[in-house]
């Protein structure tokens, strides 16, 4: 480890012999809920504790969000000014980047340079990027009939409950706090009771600033039930979820038995990654495929978890994909030269095992992996070897449900038009992928896929300017870019008679 790294668990080991609690208008506050442990994945140990939130306490969360919504600056302030604020606190979230990819790996279970080199990064970027665009989103005139003048105007829509899940939980915390601020909402925020520390770290550090006006962004903590409070509360004007397709569809229930406020759900997928015979660098397109999927441990909703291969090429590829899973190394998240960290949690760890007995039991092959390792340090941790699945059918529950892990399930195919029918084949439609070297391929075959973003010769393509979100099962609306904002507006069409 270099020094970074030891300097920043010496600071966690500090910061985590405090009980954390609720953020709740301007003010940390003990919560009325249940006390809760956090896991370090690499060894099974307590983290920390922190005390999570009741009904109560989601009623008070919500009416500070109102009332600084109603009451408050945030809104009211310039938008060059608040473009600012989103500035300076990309600027700390820099500052406290080593603090904050040591709480993220601790808590999660991912690599410290992963959270640092991209989960970090990207939050801070997140701030910048949206806070540039607190001046260039506005309404329109609209060319109407008559003598009149119509126009529309782009008005924060009010009160946001935040819900995000354990894999990504700064980065994707960031997602839907920056664009929500820069519209000018509050925020009523819960992170997943698995993997709390660092967004409860963020909070800390933008109170400190004394950036925001008391009330404008709020923190529940707590289980998973916590979150149906946020969203059948009837002064909540809108919800942004990312999680299970299940608890998503709990959501969108609450919403229709409450108030109807509109919901933005970011939900699961299997993706389909389709590489052909001719994909332009054979070589390239093998490595990407596996890199796309195991890095951060697999744990990503748009991962892509079914690779359908092309026949003659099967066996060949097969074998390089076991290659370079034999040769991943395991390593607790600070291990500089380690390729992977344990899974989230032991429930996690053995739901993963259990897809790959499935698996085996309808016919799959393990070509490698598909075992916990506990090798040496290792034993106490919840380490799941990088597993290769071949001979795959798509009916199999390993090619239909979602693992969250590093499963990599490969399916041959004989033709193009077999294999799209195949990639469809599926409830979700997150992500998609697709290697050849025929142009007219590419657009027939990315044009026929059902899924909210497809990648031709490069999978995991990804950036701010580009919208982020899947059709069927794995959610409604999308993340970045414009499209994010416009989730966090209400249109207004004005008339006016000349």
């Amino acid at each position: 480890m270099n020094n970074i790294q030891l300097a920043r668990l010496d600071w966690a080991k500090d910061w985590l012999e405090t009980t954390k609690s609720l953020y709740i208008g301007g003010e940390w506050v003990e919560g009325r809920g249940t006390l809760l442990s956090s896991i370090n994945p690499a060894n099974g140990l307590v983290l920390g504790k922190f005390r999570g939130a009741n009904e109560e306490d989601v009623n008070l969360a919500v009416a500070a969000a109102r009332q600084a919504f109603e009451q408050g600056e945030w809104k009211s302030m310039t938008r060059k000014e608040r473009g600012r604020v989103m500035w300076r606190i990309a600027s700390l979230i820099r500052e406290h980047h080593a603090e904050l990819a040591t709480l993220e790996a601790l808590d999660n279970g991912k690599l410290y340079k992963e959270a640092y080199a991209d989960d970090v990064t990207e939050a801070a970027e997140l701030f910048e990027y949206y806070g540039g665009w607190v001046d260039k989103f506005y309404g329109e005139v609209n060319p109407v009939e008559g003598n009149f003048t119509s126009f529309t105007t782009k008005d924060p829509i009010g009160v946001c409950g935040q819900i995000v899940p354990w894999n990504f939980p700064i980065v994707m915390g960031v997602w839907k706090l920056a664009p929500a601020l820069a519209m000018g909402n509050t925020v009523v925020f819960k992170p997943s009771s698995a993997t709390s520390y660092s967004i409860i770290r963020l909070f800390e550090i933008i109170h400190d600033s004394g950036l925001l006006p008391k009330g404008t962004i709020n923190l529940i903590l707590g289980e998973g039930r916590i979150g149906s409070y946020i969203t059948r509360h009837m002064d909540v004007d809108k919800v942004s979820f990312t999680g299970s397709t299940g608890v998503g569809k709990q959501l969108v229930r609450d919403s229709a038995d409450s108030n109807l406020k509109p919901v933005t759900l970011e939900l699961g997928g299997k993706s389909p990654n389709i590489l052909f015979a001719d994909a332009p660098n054979m070589a390239a397109a093998i490595e990407r495929s596996f890199y796309g999927l195991f890095t951060h441990k697999g744990e990503k909703c748009s991962a892509p978890t079914r690779l359908f291969v092309e026949r003659p090429i099967y066996e060949t590829v097969v074998a390089k994909l076991a290659e370079y899973a034999d040769g991943y190394r395991l390593g607790d998240q600070f291990d500089p030269d380690a390729d992977q960290g344990p899974q989230v949690s032991k429930a996690h760890m053995e739901s993963i095992l259990g897809y790959i007995q499935k698996g085996v039991e309808q016919g799959a092959r393990i070509a490698a992996g598909g075992y916990r390792d506990v090798e040496g340090f290792n034993v106490n941790g919840y380490f799941v070897r990088p597993t290769i699945l071949a001979d795959v059918t798509n009916d199999m529950i390993v090619a239909q449900e979602e693992i969250f892990g590093p499963v990599l399930v490969v399916i041959p195919f004989d033709t193009e038009e077999e294999v799209v029918r195949l990639a469809n084949d599926s409830i979700y439609g997150l992500a998609a992928g697709l290697w050849t070297n025929d142009v007219s391929r590419a657009h027939r075959v990315a044009k026929q896929l059902d899924a909210g973003q497809v990648f031709v010769n490069r999978y995991g393509c990804y950036d701010y300017a580009s919208p982020f979100g899947g059709s069927k099962q794995s959610g409604w609306g999308k993340e970045y870019a414009i499209h994010s904002l416009s989730s966090y507006t209400k249109t207004k069409a004005i008339w006016i008679a000349h």
